[in-house]
């Protein structure tokens, strides 16, 4: 019997609280796996863009993911999530309180997408969060850092599942030291 391929294409728009960040991320999905993604930061005029087997951009410009080996020098990223909640803001924070002994800096963008391309284009090393909106936020960035060389799994370690609301990403070499640092907070 021949199947023919489902796809479904996620697009999001989205504004921060502050008003001043905007960003468009698409990403094609077929049969589960993003297959081209987009995502474009019109207040930094940044393209990023993937086809899958053909490569991770920047304003056409082909990026990799950094070469950061050591998790004391690595800049990480995450997010709170969607829910407000005492108890999940108190699980996010401990996780972060946790990792701060282990990361050189912190960085919250607002942003699931970006902040996979910051990985995908070396401006990140690591990245985590519980709990982003769907699968419009990670579609098209997963695919991006992919193809860039970098690594985009669950944070408990098993594969990763767009349709799970959790997702970590790391360049290369870090992935163990990321997977370590969540230990015991996922």
């Amino acid at each position: 019997m021949h199947r023919h391929g489902s796809w479904i294409l996620w697009m999001e728009l989205q504004i921060l609280f502050t008003g001043t960040h905007l960003f468009v991320s698409i990403g094609l999905v077929i049969d589960k796996v993003p297959t081209v993604g987009v995502v474009f930061n019109p207040i930094l005029d940044e393209l990023f863009t993937a086809v899958i087997g053909k490569g991770a951009f920047l304003n056409g410009q082909r990026i990799y993911a950094s070469e950061q080996q050591d998790i004391g020098n690595a800049l990480l990223a995450t997010e709170v999530g969607t829910r407000r909640d005492k108890e999940t803001v108190d699980l996010t924070t401990n996780r972060i309180n946790n990792l701060l002994f282990e990361v050189c800096s912190l960085r919250l963008c607002g942003s699931c997408a970006m902040n996979l391309c910051g990985v995908a284009c070396g401006r990140l090393d690591l990245f985590y969060e519980l709990g982003f909106g769907g699968p419009w936020d990670v579609a098209a960035g997963a695919l991006i850092l992919q193809e860039a060389g970098g690594h985009v799994f669950d944070p408990s370690g098993s594969q990763f599942n767009m349709m799970s609301r959790q997702v970590a990403a790391s360049n290369k070499h870090l992935k163990q030291a990321l997977l370590e640092g969540l230990k015991g907070f996922i």
